[in-house]
């Protein structure tokens, strides 16, 4: 007689014999840290977020409007690899007036999020015995992906005596024969800094003389509070040269759509629509009919959106400011704080870990997005002004 199992079986662990690549590709940790603040919150913490880079108003009725539509309308189907014709139309439109220079809508690529950009721009140009050259700080995708491609990342420092910006000087001592690929940030995450105009005249120089081609991560454009954010592309010989990553998520609160796109050169349209059809097929289609609306319809939501994280960023800085041992620079553009906490006798990743455990805050640590950011937290204030205010009191409190 045979025996059954009384219960499902155990399936063992076989050990995988992973690709090189696997090993050396890295993550988001702002993901990893909501989920332990998650994990805290449900055993009864009150923990107050300000780990995470996302919006948190909702998307715009009138976008939302447009999507439910689509999906009666019956627009749930493949769509082009490259994006919907009326969506890249819209996408032109709006980048030939806000960014300063004419974008055909044959160079437009709709993409599920702004990612697959990144991870297209280095699988395109990235290969061994080539560099990327990355800000350090900065969002820690770049480096990861170029890594993943076969290439040798190369942190630029941002520091915060120069109010986190590239020196031009020290950005063309790490130009080598071997650089392809220039990734800048602006307004930038995590230290809410902003090139200037000259940054950006400089910065295209050495990308004609040594004959880069930079990877321009513009996605929190409209989210600034002096001025606006000006394009590197919109400078002369830069349009041919220059990868621009913008979407959706930042400006209209849409996370969660996953809708990017990216104004490419002429050379690699061809070349982001194949990965696109290797990789994820198309992106959504109702989706991307409520980013034609996102893009012509109302844009107050975004005005208010933006004048409410005017308000959270004094609130936060000036709070930051009065803490003993905490200095911080005023933010740009995005909707972070970057704070130097090397004065409480922590650094980051101490200072961050406390504050969880002790105060239930949750921040991440500078070193999420590099080794220059060692003495440093990113504080997201897309939280309540409420909200706010009483974790600048539990900083006080365990400070003190």
């Amino acid at each position: 007689m045979v025996a059954r199992s009384k219960g499902p079986a155990l399936l063992a662990s076989v050990p995988m014999r992973l690709a090189t690549r696997v090993r050396t590709i890295g993550t988001e940790s702002a993901f990893e840290a909501a989920g332990r603040a998650r994990a805290l919150e449900a055993q009864g913490r009150p923990i107050i977020h300000l780990e995470i880079g996302e919006p948190d108003f909702d998307t715009p009725a009138g976008v939302r409007a447009a999507a439910q539509h689509a999906l009666d309308a019956g627009w749930t189907h493949y769509g082009p690899p490259l994006g919907l014709p009326q969506l890249r139309e819209a996408i032109a439109e709006d980048a030939t007036a806000r960014k300063g220079f004419p974008v055909d809508p044959s160079r437009v690529v709709v993409t599920p999020g702004a990612k697959p950009v990144m991870a297209f721009a280095m699988l395109a140009l990235g290969e061994p015995g080539v560099e990327v050259i990355v800000p350090d700080p900065g969002f820690p995708i770049y480096a990861s992906m170029a890594s993943f491609a076969g290439a040798t990342p190369v942190p630029i420092p941002l520091r915060q005596e120069r109010d986190f910006r590239i020196d031009i000087d020290e950005l063309a001592s790490l130009v080598t024969p071997r650089t392809r690929l220039l990734v800048i940030n602006s307004p930038h995450n995590p230290c809410g800094s902003m090139l200037t105009p000259d940054d950006l005249r400089a910065i295209a120089d050495l990308a004609i003389e040594h004959d880069l081609v930079v990877l321009s991560d513009e996605i929190y454009a409209r989210i600034v509070y002096e001025g606006e954010a000006p394009s590197i592309a919109a400078l002369p010989g830069m349009a041919e040269r220059t990868i621009v990553l913008d979407g959706f998520s930042k400006t209209y609160a849409m996370t969660g759509w996953r809708l990017g796109y990216a104004l490419v050169p002429e050379a690699l349209v061809p070349v982001f629509g194949r990965l696109m059809i290797n990789t994820v097929s198309c992106t959504a289609t109702f989706s991307q009919l409520a980013a034609v609306e996102a893009l012509r319809g109302p844009q107050d939501a975004v005005d208010a959106m933006v004048e409410e994280f005017r308000a959270r960023r004094e609130l936060v800085v000036t709070g930051l400011r009065q803490l003993p041992g905490v200095t911080c620079a005023m933010p740009a553009g995005a909707f972070y704080a970057f704070p130097d906490v090397s004065g409480t006798g922590m650094d980051g990743p101490t200072f961050a870990e406390r504050l969880l455990v002790e105060a239930d805050v949750s921040v991440l640590a500078g070193t999420a997005f590099g080794d220059v950011g060692r003495d440093h937290v990113r504080v997201s204030y897309a939280n309540s002004r409420a909200n706010l205010t009483e974790a600048l009191d539990r900083m006080a409190r365990l400070l003190a």
